[in-house]
């Protein structure tokens, strides 16, 4: 049997008077920041502030890789491609979570590709592989909107999240191990990754 206590209430008289309100004043600031004073890539981060925000207000938008958010790494898709997927939900996987964990990973159903979005940095130590192709700056990527999560169109295989990316020497790992192929050739790829949505 559980208890149950009334919460105190507080007795208002309806019919009280309300003082009225002090006027509102804002002080002056004087102070001015020269233009040599203010970062150089602040105009890149509004923007990239911008862009982000438009992802989670379901639009499509272009995002710059490298800086301080991700480069990809692009695959084929399919069953072999799949199933590394499977295998890194179980590798990224924390013992409080259940079911998908990868980090996010974008599929592009026209194309045959998965797009795994890694590490900034990644493309400039990344070394060749037989499965894979790394891009980073100066390419740009049109990310899908945050609710695509099915065909048509691109759409998230794995979703868009705050805490992770994937991590690259796992990933290599399982790309030799599950031969998803051919991969995606990079020359043809830079110029077509702002055509994804």
């Amino acid at each position: 049997m559980t208890a149950t206590q009334e919460l105190l209430r507080r007795h208002v008289d309806p019919n009280r008077t309300i003082p009225d309100a002090a006027p509102v004043g804002f002080l002056e600031n004087a102070g001015t920041v020269a233009p040599e004073q203010v970062a150089t890539d602040m105009g890149d981060l509004a923007s990239r502030v911008r862009a982000l925000m438009a992802l989670q207000q379901q639009s499509v938008l272009t995002l710059p890789l490298g800086g301080h958010f991700f480069d990809v790494v692009l695959t084929a898709s399919g069953a072999q491609a799949h199933a590394a997927v499977a295998v890194m939900d179980g590798i990224q996987r924390s013992r409080s979570e259940q079911g998908a964990a990868c980090g996010p990973v974008v599929e592009d159903p026209h194309r045959s590709w998965l797009i795994w979005l890694v590490p900034p940095g990644t493309s400039d130590q990344w070394q060749p592989h037989r499965y894979a192709t790394c891009l980073g700056r100066p390419h740009s990527l049109a990310l899908p909107a945050v609710t695509a999560t099915k065909p048509p169109g691109p759409y998230w295989l794995r979703p868009f999240r705050g805490d992770r990316l994937v991590p690259v020497a796992a990933l290599r790992s399982l790309l030799d191990q599950c031969r998803p192929g051919p991969a995606p050739y990079e020359a043809v790829i830079g110029s077509m990754l702002t055509t994804i949505s």
